[in-house]
C-alpha cells in the first residue's frame, strides 16, 4: 500500500511533511537577515530598511527553490546565504564606504547582482558542473560528514548545550536545568524516539515537542524567579526574553520600495569592488557544491559518485543570488537544513515546491513563524538528528586508499574547525592533489584539480587573509 498520491514514485503526504520539517529548520533566516543586513544585530546602521529585507528574503527564497523544485526536481531549499550576509555587513560594505561611495548597501547589492550573472554565465557553459565531477567520491562523502559535523554542532551551540570557554575555546554548559538545554532535549528525545522506529515526520515532531515545552516554560518560569536567574547566570539568556508566542496570527508583508532595484550596478563594477564581487562568487560557487553534494549524497541521488542535474540545481543558485539582489538582500544559496526534509523522507522537486509556498504564506503569518524560528533551541534538536544522520557516509570514504582517506578526513575536520563549508572544502581540495602525488599517484590527478587547487591556495593567501 502507498501513503496516499504519488509523485515519481515518492509519497505526496511524505514530500510536504519533508517541506515543512525544511522549512521550520531554516526558517530562522526570516529573522536573521533582516537583523543582520539592517545592522541591527551589530548596532550600526546600514541604511537598508528592516522590513524590506524581512519580505526581499521570503520572496528571493521562495522564486530560488521554487525553480530547485520545478527545474532542477532536487528536495533542496535556498535563501539568503549564512555567512555570505556577514560578509556583506562587515567587509563588503566597509570596503564600498571606503571607496567613497555616498550609499555603500546599494553599491554592495550592486555587487551581489554580478556575482549571481557571473554564477548564472558559469552554470550555462558547465563549467561548475565540471568542477564537481573533478572531486572524488571520497572527498564528496568527507564534504557530507564535515557538513553534518559543522550542522549538528550549530545545533547544540544553538542549544546553549556548548558555550564558549576562554581557557578551552568552548566546554560543556554545566547548567542542565536551563531552560533553553530542557527544551532542546525533550525535542531531541522525541525526534530521535520517534526516527528509531521509523516514524514519518519524526523530526517535525520533534520541533513541535519542543514548541510545547517552550509555551510550558514560558508561562511556568515568571513565578519561579529563582530559576530563571539561575539559569540566566550560566547560559547569558533567559527564556522569557527570547522566547515569545505570538501575539498575533496575520500581518501584511512589509513594502519592498525601499530596496527593490535599488543595487548599483556601475559602482560595482568599479575596480575597487572587484575583489568584493569575486569573493561573493567564490562563496557561493563552494557553498552550493558542498550543499548540493552532501544533500545529494544523504538523499541517495547520486549516481556513480554524480549527482544529475547538477547544473540545473546550480542555475536555481544563480537565478536566487541575481533576484535577491534586485529584490534588495544579499546571496542566496542552496541550505544545508534541507538535510532535515531528506531525512524526513523527501526526494523529489515537491519538498521544494512546499518550502517555496510556505516563505511565501510566511509573509502573512510572520507572527508565527517567529514563535518557532526566533528561538533556536526549538530547532536545535533538528539540526542534530540530522548531523548525525549525515555521518553514515563516512563508511563510504576509501579508507583503504591513504592518498583518498587522509584529504577527506583533512576535508571533514576543517568543515566544523573552521567553521566554514567554503574554507572547511577548500582547505581539502588543496591537499588533495599534493598527498595523492607525494604518495605515488600523481598520475590519478587531474590537471583541472591543480589549476583549482593553485587558484585556491591564492585565495588563502591573497584574499581569505584580509576578510
Amino acid at each position: 500500500m502507498t501513503d496516499g498520491p504519488t509523485v515519481d514514485g515518492a509519497s505526496v503526504r511524505t514530500e510536504v511533511t519533508a517541506g515543512v520539517t525544511t522549512f521550520l529548520t531554516m526558517a530562522y533566516i526570516i529573522f536573521v537577515q533582516p537583523a543582520i543586513l539592517s545592522g541591527t544585530m551589530f548596532g550600526i546602521e546600514t541604511g537598508i530598511d528592516f522590513g524590506s529585507i524581512t519580505t526581499a528574503t521570503c520572496l528571493a527564497a521562495a522564486i530560488a527553490t521554487l525553480v530547485m523544485g520545478l527545474y532542477a526536481r532536487y528536495p533542496i531549499a535556498l535563501a539568503p546565504g549564512m555567512g555570505e550576509n556577514f560578509f556583506f555587513v562587515l567587509s563588503a560594505l566597509p570596503v564600498a564606504a571606503a571607496a567613497g561611495f555616498d550609499e555603500p548597501w546599494r553599491v554592495t547589492l550592486g555587487a551581489v547582482f554580478v556575482a549571481g550573472c557571473l554564477f548564472l554565465l558559469l552554470s550555462l557553459t558547465g563549467a561548475r558542473e565540471r568542477l564537481l565531477d573533478v572531486v572524488s567520491p571520497s572527498m564528496k562523502r568527507g564534504i557530507a560528514v564535515g557538513i553534518g559535523l559543522y550542522i549538528a554542532f550549530i545545533g547544540l551551540s544553538n542549544a546553549k548545550i556548548v558555550v564558549a570557554d576562554p581557557g578551552a575555546v568552548v566546554k560543556l554548559n554545566p547548567e542542565f536545568l536551563s531552560p533553553d538545554i530542557l527544551v532542546f532535549f525533550v525535542g531531541l528525545l522525541v525526534g530521535a524516539s520517534l526516527h528509531a522506529r521509523r516514524t514519518a515526520g519524526s523530526i517535525i515532531w520533534g520541533i513541535a515537542a519542543a514548541l510545547v515545552v517552550s509555551l510550558i516554560l514560558w508561562v511556568a518560569l515568571p513565578a519561579m524567579p529563582e530559576v530563571v536567574a539561575n539559569s540566566d547566570a550560566v547560559t547569558g539568556s533567559m527564556l522569557f526574553t527570547t522566547f515569545s508566542p505570538a501575539e498575533g496570527v496575520f500581518s501584511l508583508p512589509p513594502s519592498i520600495a525601499p530596496t527593490f532595484f535599488k543595487m548599483d550596478v556601475v559602482a560595482a563594477l568599479s575596480v575597487s569592488m572587484l575583489p568584493i564581487i569575486l569573493i561573493f562568487l567564490f562563496m557561493d560557487v563552494f557553498d552550493t557544491a558542498g550543499t548540493l553534494i552532501a544533500v545529494g549524497e544523504q538523499a541517495g541521488l547520486t549516481k556513480e559518485g554524480k549527482l544529475p542535474r547538477v547544473g540545473r540545481a546550480m542555475m536555481a543558485d544563480a537565478v536566487g543570488t541575481s533576484a535577491g539582489a534586485c529584490l534588495g538582500t544579499s546571496t542566496v544559496t542552496s541550505f544545508i537544513e534541507s538535510a532535515a526534509g531528506v531525512e524526513a523522507g523527501g526526494r523529489t522537486g515537491l519538498t521544494a515546491v512546499t518550502v517555496a509556498v510556505l516563505f511565501l504564506v510566511a509573509l502573512f503569518f510572520s507572527p508565527l513563524v517567529a514563535t518557532v524560528g526566533s528561538y533556536p533551541p526549538v530547532t536545535a534538536p533538528a539540526l542534530v538528528l540530522v548531523g548525525a544522520m549525515m555521518l553514515r557516509n563516512v563508511v563510504h570514504i576509501e579508507w583503504a586508499d591513504h592518498s583518498e582517506a587522509i584529504p577527506a578526513v583533512l576535508t571533514l575536520m576543517g568543515i566544523p574547525f573552521l567553521f566554514s563549508i567554503g574554507d572547511g572544502i577548500a582547505f581539502g581540495l588543496v591537499t588533495y592533489p599534493i598527498v595523492k602525488s607525494l604518495g605515488g599517484k600523481a598520475r590519478e590527478v587531474r590537471w583541472s584539480m591543480w589549476l583549482l587547487a593553485a587558484l585556491l591556495v591564492a585565495y588563502f593567501v591573497f584574499i581569505r587573509s584580509r576578510i
